[in-house]
């Protein structure tokens, strides 16, 4: 029970079956077995019992439901943060005031929550950020008692984007801090060579998220990362479609599955979204396809198949039990002469090539297809904005692209919770196709949609003891693996004798500086300075000192070069907007590019080339390119250690020969640095991408082919290509190596 100033729920506990949670529905006892009455009908449904196989469960109930409960399940919420605020992007209020001035507890649902849920029958909630476990838990609670009190009981399917990983985390590393374990992120996760710790990752995601109520992931992102100038590869496995499809397989089989139970699916079972299908990495010039500038993926070598590696043989074909990731999510991009039957360059959810034809049809996937966020409303004016991504289908209504989509086989639309046009959608599809094709494709996504509520039981029991979740969020057995994991995921590439620095010394550590530059949602950034290491967490290891010649080391942070590919300023003075995206400090001139892109054409553009070969491109933090420069002058002989956080490849003949040790960080807490640099811990991380030896070498690459551009080498013939890596004796080789080879 939880305490009384929430909501009671009572659990029966079956012989030899699952428990039954109720919060308000009645209990039906049956051949000395518990089963809800969700439908209030005083009789046992096929779909209340649980021993019924998930497909007839999941069709008995599609069936009985109307269209409008059926779009709903189409659905996804807006970004929910628990608490919500009353102001920001995500708002919400209760009982019409701000949370402080309605007095309700952290665990209350929003007046938008409850007119969603019950009003517009969603039952896709997507959860952002979380006060703590415990809030997170009698949120949930709350949720589900409310949906079992309407029509069916449907219980909601909450979800999240990756919270797992270590960039943002703090300095240092916590155990039983109340939130949840932090790892590598996907590159750095690469880095370690692992597919077995990858697989021990996913057990600890599963299992936070479950005690956190959520019960589908909108990971792994398995796209085979083959442009070094995209902004997304950071997310990923790297480039080695192999490794990404063995990283692939490991953490979607152990998010999935529950061990013990018969087809995999239980309690500990997180619902994977693999993504994004058919592979986000091959984007035209390293554009990303959140923006319209940034829509086309192009295939100059030719090389689909290394993009669908990852899923025909990784996601899709699933070690364990529950044999297949539950949903595929298609990215933004128009997949640019891929459509082979019709022609069409359109985004990917509106390609029947491409979802009809390759994923339902050739390759027989039949889980949930869910579009990436936004697609479907009109599209905005501007190219460079963080919106207008109904690429291809911009002349068709809002209800023709839902209908469009459908047809093609997608179940659900990401970032949309507006239930008309699709019920509209479904209007115009009776006109095309007939009332029974139509209620029969709709209750076909319907299906697919309820099975992954019902596999992870929670028509059967969907509430959380908040005590127990705070017990297994954060808990110390998954913080010690991901800090360890972290540890594991820096990569050595120099030392000279710099490292490790294992007594207490003096080191100085310079301020950075980064320049004026536009956000992820493409706002302007003013000019910062950052203070990469938190006085008090150096102190643990080293006294700090202002100035170089103090030191008896130096410690200098730097950042992948942080690069644009779109510049409204070069538009307005007469050019086409295009500008290259730079994997070096200093400003570059892409005289190497191709003259004319492969792909091109919009509505708002006059033009088809978006090449830009002989414009230049500059780095918002070439500061960092300074600061070690300067750094090294300064220090003389004493040693100089650089610590690369690597977004994505960067170009290392500007600084390389100015250090005298140099580590790369694909996103770990500052205490894993500490670790590595003081020797508590020795470096084991092997580079998953290649760092290449200038930009011309990255604009000769072929977007869609890993592996063809030419690695730097350094002053001691260390090559910096795939898989290689030092620890204290030198290169590594050791059976990762053998493993994964170019």
């Amino acid at each position: 029970m939880e305490n009384k100033q929430e909501q009671a729920y009572q659990v029966y506990q079956n012989p030899n079956g699952p428990a039954i949670g109720t919060a308000g529905a009645k209990i039906i006892e049956q051949d000395g077995l518990y089963f809800k009455d969700l439908a209030g009908a005083g009789q046992l449904l096929p779909y209340e019992d649980w021993r019924l196989p998930v497909e007839a469960r999941a069709k008995d109930l599609a069936a009985r439901l109307s269209v409008e409960e059926i779009a709903g399940l189409m659905l996804y919420s807006p970004h929910q943060m628990v608490p919500a605020g009353p102001h920001g992007p995500f708002p919400g209020t209760y009982g019409g005031k701000a949370l402080a001035e309605s007095g309700a507890p952290h665990w209350e649902l929003t007046d938008q929550q409850r007119q969603f849920v019950e009003k517009d029958h969603v039952r896709h909630v997507l959860a952002t950020v979380m006060e703590n476990p415990q809030v997170a838990a009698r949120w949930s609670n709350r949720l589900q008692s409310f949906a079992e009190s309407l029509p069916w009981g449907i219980p909601v399917n909450i979800s999240s984007d990756p919270r797992h990983g270590s960039s943002q985390a703090g300095a240092e590393y916590k155990s039983g801090a109340g939130d949840v374990s932090k790892w590598p992120e996907g590159l750095g996760m690469a880095a370690t060579f692992s597919p077995e710790t990858c697989r021990a990752f996913g057990d600890a995601v599963s299992k936070e998220c479950r005690a956190l109520g959520i019960t589908t992931a909108l990971f792994p992102q398995v796209d085979v990362a083959t442009e070094p100038r995209w902004m997304r590869l950071e997310d990923t496995f790297g480039p080695h479609p192999q490794l990404v499809t063995d990283f692939g397989k490991a953490y979607c089989d152990s998010l999935q599955t529950t061990q013990g139970a018969p087809d995999g699916w239980g309690k500990d079972s997180l619902c994977g979204m693999a993504k994004h299908w058919p592979g986000g990495g091959p984007c035209e010039g390293g554009r990303d396809a959140h923006y319209p500038f940034g829509k086309f993926a192009v295939y100059p070598g030719d090389n689909l198949s290394d993009h669908l590696k990852p899923f025909l043989e990784g996601v899709f074909k699933l070690d364990g039990p529950t044999g297949a990731a539950s949903a595929i999510m298609p990215y933004y991009t128009v997949s640019w002469g891929v459509d082979q039957k019709d022609g069409k360059n359109v985004g990917n959810s509106y390609s029947r090539y491409i979802i009809h034809d390759l994923l339902r049809e050739k390759y027989g996937y039949d889980g949930i297809v869910c579009t990436d966020w936004g697609i479907t409303a009109d599209p905005e004016p501007e190219v460079d904005s963080f919106s207008s991504r109904c690429y291809g289908v911009e002349d068709l209504t809002e209800a023709q692209r839902h209908l469009l989509a459908i047809e093609n086989g997608v179940d659900q639309f990401g970032g949309n919770s507006a239930i008309a046009p699709i019920l509209e959608a479904y209007q115009i599809g009776c006109q095309r196709h007939g009332e029974a094709a139509m209620r029969a494709r709709m209750e076909q996504s319907a299906v697919r949609l309820l099975k992954n509520i019902f596999r992870c039981g929670l028509f059967e029991n969907p509430y959380l003891d908040p005590a127990e979740s705070a017990r297994v969020a954060g808990c110390e057995e998954f913080c010690r693996a991901g800090y360890e994991a972290q540890l594991k995921s820096v990569v050595m590439v120099k030392n000279q004798g710099a490292l490790p620095q294992r007594d207490r010394k003096k080191v100085y550590i310079p301020t950075r500086h980064i320049g004026p530059m536009q956000s992820f949602f493409r706002s302007s950034l003013p000019a910062q300075d950052i203070d990469p290491a938190a006085t008090e967490l150096v102190e643990k290891y080293y006294d700090r000192v202002s100035t170089p010649q103090e030191a008896d080391f130096a410690l200098v942070f730097m950042e992948s070069p942080l690069s644009d590919g779109y510049s409204k300023e070069d538009r307005e003075a007469g050019g086409n907007g295009y500008v290259p995206i730079s994997l070096q400090y200093r400003p570059y001139t892409a005289q190497a590019a191709r003259p004319e892109s492969i792909a091109g054409g919009d509505f708002r553009e006059a033009f088809t080339n978006r090449g830009y070969q002989g414009k230049t491109g500059f780095a918002a933090n070439e500061g960092d390119l300074d600061l070690l420069l300067d750094t090294k002058a300064a220090m003389g002989q004493k040693p100089v250690i650089a610590v690369l956080r690597m977004h994505k490849p960067t170009v290392p003949a500007e600084f390389e020969q100015s250090a005298d040790g140099i580590l790369i960080d694909f996103g770990v807490q500052a205490q894993a640095i500490f670790d590595l640099v003081s020797g508590r811990a020795e470096p084991s991380g092997l580079l998953p991408v290649q760092m290449p030896a200038n930009m011309e070498t990255v604009e000769r690459h072929c977007e869609d082919v890993p592996f063809d551009m030419e690695p730097y080498t350094d002053a001691a013939g260390h090559c910096y290509d795939f898989g290689f890596g030092m620890d204290w004796s030198g290169p590594i080789q050791d059976e990762r190596t053998k493993r994964y080879t170019k």
